[in-house]
């Protein structure tokens, strides 16, 4: 156990995670658990821990802007240009993923990539990457507040941080992959940034 606390500790979420630990934290939407991206043993245990199937692919979250997109260098300018006036916000952006990267986070297509850059100010200096999902059961409610996660979850991670409550609705997922080459998006799940605001950050009005 890496320990609980009722203070964002964003080093101690680090260290957890670079330790192979699994984070039950709060996100700018619902709560969620977190590991580190390319272990093996710590994905399966994160999957585990929501009974979710192994196949289904997850997010890859960082906490500022910056790093994700030294992360993914291959993006033309673009998606970043796109990325930087949605990040970081209550969006998971699926992007194109030629280099393969975080093939753990991918599932059955390891040419597509979850991306998310919550809006979370406490934990702007984790400067780790995160495999991240939702803190609930495969297929059950979002948890607006720690009370609301399942007691196996949060008996199961390594460090618990509570934010207090939370909007509670999950992120908007938003289908970026032929951006780069054709402007084409489209909103695959409507969550907590609305598709019209979406709409006016990828598609701005004439001047």
């Amino acid at each position: 156990m890496c320990g609980s606390d009722r203070v964002i500790d964003a080093p101690a979420f680090e260290r957890c995670i670079d330790a192979g630990g699994v984070v039950l934290f709060p996100a700018d939407t619902v709560y969620g658990l977190a590991c580190d991206p390319d272990s093996p043993a710590a994905v399966e245990r994160l999957y585990a821990l929501k009974r979710r199937r192994p196949d289904k692919p997850a997010a890859v979250m960082f906490f500022a802007l910056e790093p994700a997109l030294d992360a993914l260098p291959e993006l033309g300018a673009r998606m970043r240009a796109a990325l930087q006036r949605l990040l970081p916000g209550g969006v998971t952006l699926l992007l194109p993923n030629p280099e393969r990267r975080f093939p753990l986070a991918c599932g059955p297509d390891p040419t597509t990539l979850g991306l998310r850059v919550p809006d979370v100010p406490a934990l702007r200096g984790v400067r780790v990457p995160v495999l991240q999902s939702s803190a609930n059961p495969s297929g059950g409610v979002d948890a607006r507040r720690l009370a609301d996660v399942a007691e196996a979850i949060r008996a199961g991670a390594d460090l618990v941080l509570d934010g207090g409550e939370l909007p509670g609705t999950p992120s908007t997922v938003v289908d970026l992959r032929r951006y780069e080459a054709t402007r084409a998006w489209a909103v695959l799940r409507r969550g907590l940034v609305a598709p019209e605001a979406v709409a006016t950050v990828l598609d701005p009005p004439p001047p």
